[in-house]
């Protein structure tokens, strides 16, 4: 399994990795992007299952990132012969051209094309061509493409061109890992405050006009240089995932009127923590929240203003939110994610002709490393 390291892929590798392992599958997973930091390295030890091998080449959609992605296309040939895997799972787009000998899978969370529509409203410049024929000839020869909403295969297919679809598996987070505390009065909102997709703008424009103080969780720092300033909003930083679950637990509101957001593991991190949602009216959020948030056009603050102060000034019905929230996020689960996952391998793995351990059934857990050491694969 690919993945990178600076977004929210990183985070829903290891929950899937984990989950996985309920049913006996080890995870190779092949990291790109930034070297792991501590906290990642914390992380990782406690998924028992999981087998590292790092890099930091530049992801696709990086500035200037070809040289890197040919490079780290030989790297990863090289692990599958090391490894020799039963399913190729990618977290990303062109590597699956590659002459790979097992199944590959492309998991779509986001795309640079799909973002500018969103965001900017027109496509990329031409500098951006190469990307794209480059993601269309991955979606071509993937065995299967999936991704956390229906919305996202859509758009995949609106600006790629066809590929096989398997349809949508939705993404999965621990409930006991973000559970509700005593609720108190502030709004929420975290993710890369640098984004414009998550548009973190509209509630600084609006924060002053509201009763309840406005934090912000998350790097305001992007990383190909500049940072995104705040003057109204509380920023807390780049909060760790207990650190932000715990924040979650107290908030009572959740804010985020994002202009793109494939699936959104902020939002549903939120819910299993009891907060009422306030969203952005978009189609894969709407898709995965509609009847359990309230929704806002993301350029209109008057609206989300409007829906803030619904929320803050009456208890009842932010309480009602709150619980259609959470249970909304209750489906979301990360063993239903695994088993969808597992099936889907067991099909690809079948069309093949493979007939490795995917093939057969597998109850028992991984034991962890009683050292706790991290375990690291490393090509000569």
């Amino acid at each position: 399994m690919t993945a990178d390291t600076v977004g929210g892929v990183w985070q829903y590798s290891l929950e899937l990795a984990e989950a996985l392992g309920a049913h006996g599958v080890e995870v190779v997973l092949a990291t790109m992007g930034a070297p792991l930091s501590s906290r990642q390295r914390t992380v990782i030890r406690r998924v028992p299952n999981l087998v590292i091998s790092e890099s930091s080449y530049k992801l696709e959609w990086m500035e200037e990132p070809w040289a890197d992605v040919e490079m780290a296309g030989r790297w990863l040939l090289g692990l599958e012969s090391i490894v020799q895997p039963d399913i190729i799972h990618l977290n990303s787009y062109v590597h699956a051209a590659l002459p790979w000998q097992a199944p590959k899978l492309i998991v779509a969370h986001s795309c640079v094309y799909s973002w500018f529509a969103a965001v900017q409203g027109h496509e990329p410049p031409p500098s951006w061509e190469r990307y794209r024929k480059s993601v269309s000839e991955g979606l071509r020869r993937a065995d299967a493409v999936t991704a956390p909403t229906a919305s996202m295969l859509a758009v995949l297919e609106n600006f790629y061109g066809s590929f096989q679809s398997a349809g949508r598996i939705f993404n999965g987070r621990n409930a006991e890992a973000h559970s509700p505390a005593e609720k108190e009065s502030f709004v929420l909102t975290a993710g890369r405050l640098w984004d414009e997709a998550k548009n973190i703008a509209a509630l600084e424009r609006v924060a002053q006009h509201i009763q309840w103080p406005v934090f912000a969780a998350g790097p305001a720092a992007h990383p190909d240089g500049g940072t995104a300033s705040f003057v109204k909003l509380k920023l807390l930083g780049n909060l760790d995932g207990r650190e932000l679950a715990r924040w979650m637990g107290r908030a009572a509101i959740y804010a985020l009127p994002a202009r793109y957001e494939p699936f959104g593991l902020s939002v549903l991190e939120a819910a299993l923590a009891g907060c009422a949602l306030v969203l952005g009216d978009i189609p894969s959020l709407r898709e995965l929240w509609d009847e359990a948030a309230l929704f806002v056009p993301p350029d209109d603050d008057a609206t989300l203003q409007e829906a803030l102060d619904c929320l803050t000034s009456n208890t009842p019905f932010r309480n009602k939110f709150a619980r259609r929230a959470r249970a909304r996020a209750l489906q979301f689960s990360p063993e239903h994610m695994a088993r969808e996952y597992l099936s889907l391998y067991r099909r690809m793995a079948s069309e093949k002709g493979k007939q490795g351990p995917l093939m057969r059934d597998h109850s028992a857990r991984s034991t962890p490393d009683p050292t706790g050491r991290l375990r690291i694969l490393r090509l000569q």
